[in-house]
């Protein structure tokens, strides 16, 4: 079967700096297979997230559902991806909470009644459809964080690349995002400081030191 995404000796290097961020990562994420990526700050977690989504250039072969990353194939790939940073800030758009969420359906073609509708029912699932008409500025930061991963997660994508998703819920809120997850049929690659929640969420653990996998 066909990996969600598969690393093969993937090196990536920060301009200025002596030492590779990420060196020789050779890591393969099954269909429908979610692994918790655990390691300090510093350690090479969202350089590797980054990577795989074309956020930043790399060295080795990164694929995602079987196609080959390259500057030909970048759009096709993230139409196959769900993306969280680990600061909502950074991915949220627009001025109403609704239509941040529904620009990841509308953007591959989801005709935009059908996108509202989607959005809403994830809204709900994730303990925030009362914010669907809110200014998300106005909004705390772990209710950023759900609009977020609202926008992630609509469009069910084969592959979800997450980062520190838990941070900043309260119990309820981990709770709704927990099963969520557990409920998803894609695979996950989910960089996390909760332990707790990565034993709750992921089949499998993989821990990054100075930028390289342990064990």
């Amino acid at each position: 079967m066909t990996p969600a995404l598969a690393f093969e000796n993937v090196t990536v290097w920060y301009e200025g700096s002596d030492t590779p961020a990420v060196q020789g990562v050779t890591l393969s994420i099954g269909d429908g297979e979610r692994v918790a990526l655990l390691g300090n700050n510093g350690s090479g977690k969202t350089t590797l997230l980054h990577a795989a989504a074309g956020l930043i250039p790399f060295e080795g072969r990164i694929s995602v559902c079987g196609i080959d990353a390259d500057r030909s194939t970048w759009r096709e790939i993230r139409e196959r991806i769900g993306f969280l940073f680990a600061t909502p800030e950074d991915q949220i758009l627009f001025p109403r909470v609704i239509d941040d969420v529904a620009f990841s359906l509308v953007s591959r073609g989801v005709a935009r009644g059908e996108a509202i509708r989607r959005s809403e029912e994830m809204l709900a699932e994730l303990g925030i459809g009362h914010l669907a008409d809110h200014a998300p500025f106005r909004l705390s930061h772990g209710q950023r964080l759900r609009v977020a991963l609202a926008g992630a997660l609509v469009s069910r994508p084969p592959l979800l690349l997450l980062d520190e998703p838990s941070a900043s819920l309260d119990p309820p809120g981990k709770e709704h995002l927990i099963g969520l997850l557990t409920r998803s049929r894609g695979g996950m690659l989910i960089a996390t400081h909760d332990r707790e929640f990565a034993a709750l969420t992921c089949g499998r653990h993989v821990a990054l030191r100075d930028g390289t996998i342990e064990g």
